[in-house]
């Protein structure tokens, strides 16, 4: 007698029960090959529920299969902003390690907000992601670091996975750049060139990636003989740089300095837009730096003078150790960073006197 082959539901779509029926097996065996269950299923009768599925278009029901195994295959990553080209490289390489994974990537923004981060994990925890992973510098004195942490450690203790792309905290893991040597090799090179007045533009003081470049650039100038004379503080994105720079330039502070250093490339695009619009030529009449060496580095006129961070490898590195649950998350991996010395910042001979 020949079997005639089951037809999907009503609804239009197959389900899981249209996918066993047609592959000739249980429903428990069929939820184990869809659902990638450690328990073992023959190789005819995978191959069959395999083929079945692809016939029938089947899709995994998500909410489904996290109910039955605790978790979704998703990987949850908090950036502090979308147009930052340095969260969108992060973002880059995150999402090309979920792919090989076979999970898909969810994106929230946080705007470096501490409060707006933890409402965020919370959200993302009743979804019951795979892994979480948290991009953007942490926030020194942050209320709430201690519910974040608690909230990091319920996740990890029901089978979550989590891990920082920036500082540490609380002894879980992290991949991130190593901002206090890089910036320290930058400020060495500069003090090399001949440069000895610095002023930086950068983000507010409580954001820690900004204190570590900030102390980094200092040691490295001084071991030329060189020093960081202003530092001016706003957003740590292009505006801020912008509007960093227009008030030094307004307060007649530029002048006593020789090379203006920005806490990220985003920064110094915008301060060499204040200098242009003040008559002032980046490159000529002071040099100016970035840091993490964004694709616009290069493009830019003159070509910008930063740290080159591999941050896709970065997202890459983090996400593949957060999706493989063999791995410890405990360990703080700093990425060294390069020094990239372009025409923003050219050898200055002789000194300046300020």
């Amino acid at each position: 007698m020949r079997r005639t082959r089951p037809r999907a539901s009503s609804s239009g779509n197959p389900t899981l029960a249209d996918v066993a029926a047609r592959a000739g097996v249980s429903l428990a065996t069929a939820s184990r090959v869809l659902n990638d269950s450690t328990r073992k299923v023959g190789p005819e009768h995978r191959e069959r529920v395999v083929r079945a599925a692809r016939e029938l278009n089947y899709r995994t029901d998500l909410s489904a299969q996290a109910i039955a195994r605790g978790s979704a295959p998703v990987l949850a990553l908090l950036v502090s902003s979308i147009d930052d080209p340095y969260f969108s490289a992060i973002a880059e390489g995150v999402a090309e390690s979920a792919h090989a994974h076979g999970v898909i990537v969810t994106i929230a923004i946080t705007a470096r907000d501490s409060e707006r981060e933890l409402t965020s994990v919370r959200t993302i925890r009743g979804q019951r992601p795979r892994a979480i992973l948290i991009s953007g510098s942490r926030i020194s004195g942050s209320p709430h670091t201690g519910e974040l942490l608690e909230e990091l450690r319920a996740f990890t203790a029901g089978g979550g996975r989590t891990l920082f792309l920036s500082q540490s905290v609380g002894g879980l893991g992290a991949v991130r750049p190593a901002n206090s040597t890089g910036a320290q090799d930058l400020g060495t090179a500069i003090a090399r060139l001949g440069y000895r007045r610095a002023a930086v533009v950068t983000g507010a003081a409580h954001l820690e990636s900004v204190a570590e470049r900030t102390e980094g650039l200092r040691r490295g100038l001084a071991t030329g003989g060189g020093e960081i004379a202003l530092v001016e503080g706003d957003s740590f994105d292009r505006s801020g740089g912008y509007r960093a720079t227009r008030r030094l330039i307004e307060s007649g502070r530029i002048e006593e300095v020789d090379v203006l250093c920005a806490g990220n490339d985003f920064m110094a695009v915008g301060a060499m837009t204040a200098l242009r619009d003040s008559g002032i030529q980046p490159g000529r009449d002071v040099a100016i730096t970035g840091f993490n060496d964004i694709e616009t580095a290069a493009d830019v006129t003159p070509q910008l003078t930063t740290v080159r961070f591999p941050l896709a490898e970065i997202g890459r590195r983090g996400a593949d150790l957060a999706l493989d649950p063999s791995t410890p998350l405990t360990e703080d991996i700093c990425v060294p960073g390069e020094v990239i010395l372009r025409a923003s910042c050219p050898p200055r001979t002789p000194h300046r006197t300020a």
